[in-house]
């Protein structure tokens, strides 16, 4: 029996054959192919529609033609001889693009990451948070926060907009690499401990910030307050080229752990049998998705149930298997934040609510629905 489950998984996985092909249901059917590639291309069509409306929507509305001189006339520093309005040109190009491509980099983070997270830990509930990401970033903000009382009001500009990202990704990835150190037991690392270790943590680093909170003025208080709400306001295209060799980089690593994280799926003495080196897997994934959320939480504040929601979405639509997950959820989540992102900045302009709150009206209700539906399924 156990021969059996592992020589059909063996399909299921796409694992490679003698002659270097890939094996998998529906890797020969047309039907299925062109189905989900259908549903990859109607997300990236929304996802163009969306950034063409990020664009132009705002304080300051601006036709299409005018959107495409400026980016024209941006991206050629002034050599295409477009006659653009300065004002639009500054809008577009210097506040609405970089932000709306932090949007779409933060969005396909934090899906992918939750995706691969979850399917790591066969757990659905899992979300990047849970490896103690969030709670070190909000360690390392806090404590860049409340150190930025102490310094001179000169250096309050510069230091500021540095040392909250350093510090909060500092902070993410030291956590992480604590709960991942807690979690070994005698050279391997097991998933149970793993997610203890990070409630502890978590739990432990929430203290640990109520502790400075209390010690901090309401200066500070008001600061960090609003950068655990989550907001894309500060971003500029310095930001954002820090960010993208941390986003890019895990995006394009991670898919080449597919093949192992679907026979994760079937359980870790499986996919040990099945011949891939577990702990090398987890150690990579967990890295890369640490990366990854430790930079959108040290620049961008707080974004929650992108993580989590989103996979549950994906999988509804084109399955579990990694093939076709990762690609989708990271797509699936830049286009939820975008659209999360123009909702925010729009809604009550020229006031903006912050976008942790409007990724959290959504994926509340949305995570709600889905325990309805799970007990419906179960006959409750």
């Amino acid at each position: 029996m156990r021969q059996a489950v592992l020589a059909r998984s063996t399909i299921d996985i796409g694992m490679p054959t003698r002659k270097g092909e890939r094996m998998g249901k529906g890797a020969s059917g047309p039907g299925y192919a062109v189905s989900g590639k259908g549903k990859l291309g109607v997300v990236m069509v929304a996802l163009l529609f969306a950034l063409w409306l990020a664009l132009s929507v705002g304080s300051l509305e601006t036709p299409v033609l005018e959107v495409l001189k400026a980016l024209l006339e941006g991206m050629t520093m002034g050599w295409s001889g477009g006659s653009v309005d300065p004002r639009i040109l500054t809008v577009v190009f210097e506040i609405r693009l970089p932000r709306a491509l932090t949007a779409m980099g933060v969005g396909a983070a934090l899906a992918t990451a939750g995706a691969c997270l979850q399917g790591l830990f066969r757990n659905p509930l899992a979300d990047p948070g849970l490896i103690g990401v969030s709670s070190g970033g909000a360690i390392g903000a806090i404590i860049a926060i409340s150190s930025l009382a102490w310094l001179p009001g000169r250096m309050d500009g510069w230091v500021a907009s540095l040392s909250i990202p350093l510090w909060a990704m500092g902070g993410a990835l030291c956590t992480t690499f604590a709960v991942y150190r807690i979690a070994r037991i005698a050279g391997k690392t097991h998933i149970s401990t793993l997610l203890l270790a990070g409630i502890a943590v978590n739990a432990l680093a929430g203290a640990v910030v109520g502790a400075v909170l209390y010690l901090s003025d309401n200066d500070a208080l008001r600061r960090f307050t609003f950068w655990t709400l989550g907001s894309l306001h500060a971003t500029t295209w310095k930001t954002f080229g820090m960010m993208v060799p941390f986003i890019v980089g895990p995006l394009l690593l991670l898919p080449r752990y597919r093949g192992a994280l679907n026979a994760f799926l079937l359980g870790e003495a499986e996919a040990y049998h099945l011949g891939f080196n577990t702990q090398w897997v987890k150690r990579v994934v967990i890295a890369l998705c640490a990366v990854m959320v430790g930079v959108t939480v040290a620049f961008c504040g707080l974004i929650g149930f992108v993580g989590l929601v989103v996979p549950h979405v994906v999988r509804l639509i084109w399955g579990p298997d990694f093939r076709r997950l990762i690609p989708a959820a990271g797509l699936l989540g830049a286009l939820l934040v975008l659209l999360a992102d123009i909702f925010a900045r729009t809604v009550n302009a020229p006031g903006e609510i912050p976008i942790g709150v409007v990724t959290s009206l959504i994926g509340a209700p949305f995570f709600l629905y889905l325990i309805y539906r799970r007990k419906q399924q179960l006959g409750f």
